[in-house]
């Protein structure tokens, strides 16, 4: 036979492979399959990128995408019974960014600033006078300061002024709302209304 008496059908048709069919096909004994293990059973079923038991490549990749935590909003943590305790505020006084820092209980500038309400151990209301104006006060330092004849300011933390909230009003809920916001608000404002076996739509 020559080259040119090769015709297109020539490997077209392929036999397939026969296993199991002693030594002396090439594939006999155990067919292919190996010595013992899960991969010579039937049944057996891996997943494709499985890669022995060691760690998969996606597991080894590093983590990529978006992430909220770059976001996240840090403050400086000061206690009301931290401020009763310091000596520049024996007489109350004002408190905000600048003085707080003169006075060590803030390192720096570099995070938003919150009050906490704790008091010294067996005090149950706040004696000094104190004017605050930081970012954020809890309800409880708030109740305490203004029972003592103080006053407080919110200025807000960015994503505050972002979202359009007023933290100084009753209403804190946040004015900027997205569309998904707005969409999840109304969906409650609704639950709630029929709860209460009234029904509630959207305005147009």
């Amino acid at each position: 036979m020559m080259i040119h008496e090769i015709t297109a059908l020539a490997g077209k048709y392929k036999s397939r492979k026969r296993i199991g069919r002693g030594p002396g096909s090439g594939k006999g004994k155990r067919s292919g399959r190996g010595q013992k293990g899960a991969g010579s059973r039937s049944g057996n079923s891996r997943r494709f990128q499985f890669e022995g038991g060691q760690m998969p490549y996606f597991r080894r990749l590093p983590k990529f995408g978006f992430s909220n935590a770059n976001f996240r909003v840090h403050f400086w943590l000061v206690n009301l019974r931290q401020i009763v305790a310091h000596p520049d505020f024996q007489k109350g006084g004002e408190i905000n960014q600048e003085t707080l820092i003169a006075s060590g209980l803030v390192r720096d500038d570099s995070r938003n600033i919150k009050i906490l309400g704790d008091l010294p151990e067996g005090a149950d209301k706040l004696s000094l006078k104190l004017n605050v104006s930081v970012n954020r006060v809890t309800d409880a330092a708030r109740e305490l300061i203004v029972a003592a004849g103080g006053s407080v300011t919110e200025t807000g933390t960015r994503r505050d002024l972002v979202r359009g909230v007023d933290r100084n009003s009753d209403d804190r809920s946040p004015k900027n709302q997205t569309k998904k916001a707005k969409k999840r608000a109304f969906q409650e404002a609704r639950a709630e209304a029929a709860s209460r076996g009234e029904s509630l739509r959207k305005k147009k």
